[in-house]
């Protein structure tokens, strides 16, 4: 067994909203992403999906409402729930989540990424 530093699972993540594998936890993937800008409005219906902002801040735009997280805040996206991940500059993000989760739901844009992408 080896221990994993975050700061370096963060330095091997070259592109914005592209997250990497880098945990399994049971049926959880820990991922770890640098966001910038705006993503895109999706949901995963069959997966909650936490999000936990290790440098940085974000806001997770929701049908009623924006909720802003800063660095050290988590927060708990409840499957189905649309929503928007904005990071006005850059931040890093722990993601966990089923490793059956689209990285876009349902909703197919340039960003998306395919597990096997995540896992490189």
């Amino acid at each position: 067994m080896n221990a994993t530093r975050l700061a370096d699972a963060f330095a091997q993540v070259t592109e914005y909203w592209s997250p990497k594998v880098i945990g399994r936890v049971n049926d959880q993937l820990l991922k770890v992403a640098k966001l910038k800008g705006e993503f895109v409005w999706h949901a995963h219906e069959g997966e909650d999906e936490l999000f936990y902002v290790v440098k940085g801040s974000l806001v997770i735009e929701f049908e009623d409402g924006p909720v802003a997280l800063s660095q050290g805040d988590f927060l708990t996206v409840p499957r189905g729930v649309r929503h928007n991940p904005v990071a006005a500059q850059e931040c890093w993000v722990l993601l966990i989540e089923p490793a059956s989760t689209k990285h876009t739901g349902e909703e197919i844009t340039p960003r998306t990424r395919s597990i096997e992408e995540q896992l490189r």
